[in-house]
C-alpha cells in the first residue's frame, strides 16, 4: 500500500466510531477488503478505475470530517436542540435576571 493509499484509508477510518481491530463493523471490513483488493498489483495502481476509487475514497473522507464538524458546530451554537421545554424556560428566565423557584416532587412549590 503507498503512502498516499495508506493516509486516506487512515482518513476513512478516523471518521469513523472508534471500534477495537478484533470487532470491526461491517462498514470497516468493506472498506479493508476495498483497500487491500485495490492493492494488489501494479497494472491495478495505472488503472483509471482505481485513481477514480481512491479519489472518491478521499471525497468520502472529506465529506464525513466536514459532517463531524458540522455537527459539532450546531451543537455548540444551538445548545437548545438536546434541551427539554422545562430547562429552556428555566434558562430563559435565567437570562433575563429571574430565577425560578425550585418545585417540590410532591407537587407543591
Amino acid at each position: 500500500m503507498t503512502p498516499h493509499l495508506r493516509s486516506t484509508y487512515r482518513a476513512i477510518l478516523r471518521e469513523l466510531p472508534r471500534r477495537t481491530l478484533s470487532n470491526p463493523t461491517p462498514l470497516q471490513q468493506r472498506i479493508r477488503e476495498a483497500f487491500r483488493t485495490g492493492t494488489g498489483t501494479s497494472e491495478q495502481l495505472a488503472d483509471t478505475h482505481f485513481d477514480q476509487r481512491v479519489q472518491e475514497a478521499e471525497q468520502m473522507a472529506q465529506y464525513a470530517r466536514a459532517q463531524r464538524t458540522y455537527a459539532a458546530l450546531v451543537e455548540r451554537y444551538n445548545p437548545g436542540m438536546t434541551m427539554t421545554e422545562k430547562e429552556k424556560i428555566r434558562l430563559t428566565a435565567r437570562r433575563v435576571g429571574f430565577d425560578l423557584p425550585i418545585a417540590e416532587e410532591g407537587g407543591k412549590e
